[in-house]
C-alpha cells in the first residue's frame, strides 16, 4: 500500500500538500523499516536519532538532515501533546524517487481524538493548545513533501525529504 505518494480520495477532514514534486511516484528501497512506539518524553530523543541515521544513509546533507528532523520531532511532540490513550508511533523508511534519487519517509499515527479544522491547524499562530502554533505550517515548510489525514479516530502525517 505504501508503494506511491500520489493522493487517493481522502476524507473531507484531509488535508494534502506537495511541496515541489507533485505527484512523484516512490519505491521503497531494500533498507529495514524503523518503527518506533511515541509514549513518553524519551521516545522524542529516539525519533530524532532514528531520522538522523536514515537520513544519513539516504545522502541527505546536514542541513536538510536537520529540517526533517526538526519536522519530525515536531510531529512527535504533536502526537504527545494531542493523542490520548496508547499515543502513537513512526514509521521511518527510505525510498527511491524518479531516476533513482533516495530520500526518507516517515509517517506518523495517531490514535487521538483527530484535528478538526485542518486548514485552521496549517495557519501560523494557530494553536489549541496555547502554543505557539508554529508546529505543523513549520513542519510542512521543511519538508518536499507532507499529507495529513485526519478524522476522529486519529490522524496520520507523512513526510519526506529528498536528497539534494
Amino acid at each position: 500500500p505504501w508503494a506511491t505518494l500520489i493522493p487517493r480520495s481522502m476524507p473531507s477532514r484531509a488535508w494534502h500538500c506537495w511541496i515541489g514534486f507533485a505527484g512523484m511516484a516512490v519505491q521503497l528501497t531494500d533498507a529495514p523499516e524503523s518503527v518506533l512506539a511515541i509514549m513518553a518524553e524519551a521516545d522524542l530523543v529516539q525519533v530524532r536519532q532514528l531520522l538522523r541515521a536514515e537520513s544519513a544513509r539516504a545522502g541527505l546533507g546536514l542541513v536538510d538532515q536537520t529540517k526533517l528532523i526538526t519536522a519530525g520531532s515536531e510531529l512527535a511532540r504533536n502526537i504527545l501533546t494531542y493523542a490520548d490513550g496508547a499515543r502513537g508511533s513512526v514509521r521511518i523508511h527510505q525510498v527511491t524517487g524518479q531516476r533513482g534519487r533516495l530520500g526518507v519517509r516517515a509517517t506518523f499515527t495517531d490514535d487521538g481524538p483527530g484535528i478538526d479544522d485542518l486548514d485552521r491547524a496549517l495557519t501560523d499562530g494557530y494553536s489549541t493548545s496555547g502554543g505557539l502554533g508554529l508546529g505543523l505550517p513549520g513542519s510542512k515548510r521543511l519538508v518536499d513533501e507532507m499529507t495529513i489525514s485526519s478524522t476522529s479516530a486519529g490522524t496520520t502525517v507523512v513526510i519526506v525529504k529528498w536528497a539534494r
